[in-house]
């Protein structure tokens, strides 16, 4: 969910065979009606598309997308992009999510955390008030996953695409995919939940207020009323510190950062930091510049809040769900760990529908249902196939 890598249909055009190339469409909806009651006067999400819709509709696979990420899920957007959608690996001509097959959407969700990235349209805390002529900051709404499917169904009604050949996303993005096949399950044939879960629990709601705590403690935050002075970047840099290293397997992690031992200074001065540390925060800084502080914020808590049906009982809602459902977490997860996926996948067989479940190897743990999604891309496509 959580960590984006450092380094109309929409048009689709052939760039050889190592690349396609992509362009970011905008829906915009004139009022939104948000799960706890509020209505925001306009919403505008970006999206993109790749394949070609058939003739009937019938081959739309939606892919929702992580706590960090955005709709680009893959191709480029021009030829000399350097870099692809975070699932190029396997979503293409001939590729487990195969583009020859189906057509694939992406959107952007509600307060997406990289309101500053030219290629993300999305609506939140930054965007002005039309009543205000000012940003919302905290005047904005608080909202769900509930909240996303809904804005992504009503791109999908706007296209007269009533039926999904699947529903695919990681981390928050399989919040999302589920809570798809909960509220529609007569539009929804096939679900795969990607490093993900039906629920929060305690642990990881509370783990997930570490991600905010920097941000609020931060004396620029101005309580959400930043805008006009600049963002919180320390808190800001924080979060996103946080939210990379628990989306990291210490494996993975250790491989890439410095050891302790390498570091001098430390042993003679209490202020000194560790260069795994320096490192960690430097990254996160090259992130802080398209991201924003309180749309982080609005994504903690709608993950925090996360079970399915958005009710009482996520368990039973999940016997509403009629779609064929493959689990795939990944087992060096230390944020969701497989055991939410597996209690997740018994609660479905509970209510009668009976999934399957595999494993994603590797050593980045939470990161290896996006880096190391080829590893399972054999048994994406036989079931989607």
């Amino acid at each position: 969910m959580f960590i984006r890598l450092i380094l109309l249909c929409c048009v689709f055009v052939s760039a050889g065979a190592h690349a396609m190339l992509v362009q970011k469409q905008r829906f915009t909806l004139d009022n939104f009606s948000t799960e706890n009651g509020h209505t925001i006067a306009q919403v505008n999400i970006g999206w993109e598309a790749y394949g070609q819709l058939n003739a009937d509709k019938s081959n739309v696979i939606l892919i929702t997308h992580f706590f960090s990420g955005t709709s680009h899920a893959a191709g480029k957007y021009h030829k000399d992009d350097s870099n692809s959608g975070y699932w190029d690996a396997i979503i293409g001509p001939g590729k487990a999510i195969d583009t020859n097959k189906f057509y694939v959407i992406s959107s952007d969700t509600l307060v997406n955390a990289n309101v500053f990235d030219p290629n993300v349209i999305t609506t939140g805390p930054a965007t002005i008030n039309p009543a205000t002529g000012k940003p919302y900051a905290l005047s904005f709404p608080v909202v769900t996953i509930g909240d996303f499917v809904e804005v992504q169904k009503a791109l999908l009604d706007s296209l007269g695409i009533g039926k999904l050949h699947a529903v695919i996303g990681p981390s928050m993005g399989s919040f999302q995919a589920i809570e798809w096949a909960v509220r529609y399950p007569d539009r929804v044939e096939r679900l795969i939940p990607v490093i993900g879960s039906a629920y929060i629990d305690a642990y990881a709601a509370v783990k997930l207020e570490r991600w905010a705590y920097p941000i609020k403690t931060d004396p620029n935050w101005h309580n959400g009323n930043y805008y006009d002075k600049g963002q919180p970047i320390q808190g800001l840099s924080t979060a996103l510190a946080y939210i990379t290293q628990d989306a990291l397997h210490p494996t993975g992690f250790n491989q890439r950062y410095p050891a302790p031992e390498l570091d001098k200074a430390p042993l003679q001065d209490i202020k000194a930091t560790f260069s795994a540390w320096d490192q960690l925060l430097q990254h996160a800084k090259v992130r802080a510049e398209y991201q924003d502080a309180n749309h982080i914020l609005y994504l903690v808590r709608a993950s925090q809040l996360w079970r399915a049906g958005m009710g009482d009982n996520w368990q039973q809602a999940l016997s509403r769900v009629k779609a064929k459902t493959l689990f795939l977490p990944a087992s060096g997860d230390l944020l969701l760990p497989p055991a939410l996926s597996q209690h997740s996948a018994a609660a479905m067989t509970a209510g009668g529908n009976i999934p399957h479940y595999a494993e994603i190897p590797g050593i980045w743990g939470h990161l290896d249902g996006v880096v190391g999604i080829s590893a399972v891309a054999e048994q994406i496509a036989e079931f989607l196939n």
